[in-house]
């Protein structure tokens, strides 16, 4: 073999070493664990952990307390949480870490000590915890009155006053177009129906927990004489005298709206046409005389 020969070879066998040792950047392996980050990386912003997940939409701002059902849970594994009732003293029972303070707590601040203690205690590393109501009982608003199905209504989110009411069932036949909510202050506010149904949020505010809406049932008046319907009919809310002749069907041939009385607490009362209606009200509409 001759120089020449022996130097090509030699070149391709160190050519060939290089690449076997060293190789390309994008085949290169992993640093081993426990192994400290380049500069680089250590500059590198870290990405977001997802140590806290909690169940989406209303159930994540729903404020717990007595009595409400959770389901922890932790994800990836089936060794811990499970169904869990907030005590009187306002925990619940884990396992490995005990009781855990849920009351006046939203879920994702609940999943955030739950995780916060499992790392404490050396259990998990960085555990994903999920928290989701499955028991609404602390928090509610009661409905009474003229309502498809009164009683009580668990609240798990913000909710408008249309929307409870269309939660009973709406108002009933007979019942009076406003409702009284008194909240547990005792405050008490009178609201019109058909307001919720404009479209316009400020006349539909929010309930709030412990708030109770009654709906009752609407006052009446009486009309008879000379009207085309005579009968007994429910008072709306600032209805006149005008508006009840056109509610009991208008005004006979022979009626005259000059000639409107009412009995009213006993004594008897010459009515104008743009006075108020009151409960009760026996109203009589007298003939024309020509």
């Amino acid at each position: 073999m001759n120089a020449m020969t022996i130097r090509s070879c030699i070149i391709a066998f160190a050519g060939a070493f290089a690449m076997l040792v060293g190789g390309p950047a994008s085949a290169q392996q992993p640093p081993p664990v426990g192994s400290q980050p380049s500069a680089a990386a250590q500059a590198a912003p870290a990405p977001a952990s997802p140590s806290t997940s909690v169940s989406e939409g209303a159930s994540s701002a729903y404020v717990l307390g007595r009595d409400d059902v959770v389901e922890v849970g932790l994800l990836g594994r089936n060794d811990f949480g499970g169904r869990a009732r907030v005590q009187a003293d306002g925990t619940i029972q884990l396992p490995f870490i005990g009781k855990v303070q849920a009351a006046e707590r939203t879920t994702s601040e609940l999943s955030e000590t739950v995780r916060k203690a499992l790392q404490t205690g050396g259990f998990f590393a960085d555990p994903v915890v999920t928290v989701e109501v499955v028991g609404y009982a602390s928090r509610y608003v009661t409905v009474l009155g003229a309502v498809g199905s009164p009683g009580l209504v668990p609240i798990n989110r913000p909710y408008r006053l249309s929307e409870i009411l269309a939660r009973v069932g709406g108002v009933r036949d007979g019942a009076a177009d406003y409702l009284i909510v008194t909240s547990a202050a005792g405050e008490e506010k009178r609201l019109l129906i058909r307001d919720l149904a404009t479209g316009d949020l400020s006349r539909d505010p929010y309930v709030a927990p412990g708030d109770k809406l009654f709906s009752p049932q609407a006052e009446v008046f009486y009309i008879y004489g000379q009207v085309n319907s005579p009968g007994a009919y429910a008072i709306q809310t600032g209805m006149t005298v005008r508006m009840a002749l056109a509610k009991a069907g208008g005004l006979t041939e022979q009626g005259s709206d000059k000639k409107v009385t009412a009995t009213r607490g006993g004594k008897k009362v010459k009515l104008d046409l743009a006075g108020d209606v009151q409960a009760g009200d026996v109203m009589v509409v007298g003939e024309r005389l020509f």
